[in-house]
């Protein structure tokens, strides 16, 4: 679409410009700047002298380049805490016409809702089936396309709290080796759902298809790469929403049937091979001054006291 055409392009032009910085400074030893202050001046300019930027909103060119500075800082404080680089965010890279996802955000005043409809700024109007009713008006919006060709519109409102009633009960929850879960309840326990088992025949197969068409580094991925990829993706995005509802199923469940959740995110290699779960699911409730025997009744009214090993 147009619109992202335009944001696409001053995304990257904020790439140039924040590499040309970098490289001024790293050969002069000076201390320029690449901040949303300069970054909206060279906007305002191109918007001046350029008609096809001009046709655009300036609202979702101007959010373009707020996302471009807080990808960019949160990769400088990678780099400043001295992360290791697989786990460093990257430096913000260039936007391929042909690979980069389409996202556009607007402010409030750059969209209204009208009988149903999404009017955005620039004279898109967008036609949304509602998943639900939004429970108040909503503050921003982001227009996105996912991998396999699907747009969305994510809105941001007032989160609503409601309050659960009482339970009294208490668990213990670990995560990994044998289950995706295990606790302290059998009840509550969340065994693997095998969905990525179940349905790697296709993905393998468009693993192959994209194999056999496989562009060469530097050119463009043919129609039937770009169609085999999409496949691909449709694939993957089925199995990861298969897990999503599964586990908030699962959580909710977890969340309504009691007050207090000890949970264990430690998972040392050592014991992958060991019947580990239900005992670390048990100890976490000691760790958390919870009494193990009362996992599936009431909670205890004191704490444990701690005993030498």
């Amino acid at each position: 679409m147009a619109e992202w055409d335009r944001c696409r392009w001053v995304w990257n032009e904020c790439v140039a410009k924040s590499q040309a910085v970098h490289l001024y400074n790293k050969a002069t030893g000076g201390k320029r700047t690449c901040g949303p202050a300069q970054l909206d001046r060279m906007l305002t300019g191109a918007r001046r002298t350029s008609p096809w930027l001009r046709e655009g909103s300036s609202v979702p060119q101007q959010q373009i380049i707020r996302d471009f500075g807080r990808s960019r800082i949160r990769s400088q404080q990678d780099i400043k805490n001295r992360l290791s680089p697989a786990r460093r965010a990257g430096m913000p890279k260039w936007k391929k016409k042909r690979e980069a996802l389409p996202t556009l955000n607007y402010t409030r005043r750059g969209f209204r809702l009208k009988d149903g409809q999404l009017d955005l700024a620039g004279g898109i109007v967008l036609t949304v089936v509602w998943s639900r009713e939004l429970p108040a008006a909503p503050s921003s919006v982001r227009v996105y396309q996912d991998s396999t060709g699907h747009w969305y519109a994510s809105f941001v409102v007032p989160a609503v709290v409601e309050p659960l009633s009482q339970t009294g009960a208490v668990i213990g929850v670990d995560w990994g080796v044998k289950e995706t879960a295990t606790t302290t309840s059998e009840a509550h326990d969340l065994p693997h759902a095998q969905y990525g088992k179940k349905a790697k025949e296709k993905p393998t197969r468009y693993d192959r298809m994209m194999a056999r068409r496989k562009p060469k580094t530097g050119q463009a991925g043919s129609r039937g790469y770009r169609e085999a990829k999409r496949l691909r993706a449709k694939a993957h995005q089925k199995v990861a929403r298969q897990r999503q509802d599964t586990g908030r199923k699962w959580a909710k469940k977890v969340v309504t049937d009691h007050d207090v959740l000890a949970v264990e995110d430690f998972k040392p290699k050592f014991l992958i091979s060991s019947p580990r779960d239900k005992n670390s699911a048990r100890v976490m409730l000691v760790r958390a001054g919870l009494n193990p025997a009362g996992a599936e009744g009431v909670r205890p009214s004191g704490v444990l006291p701690r005993t030498a090993a």
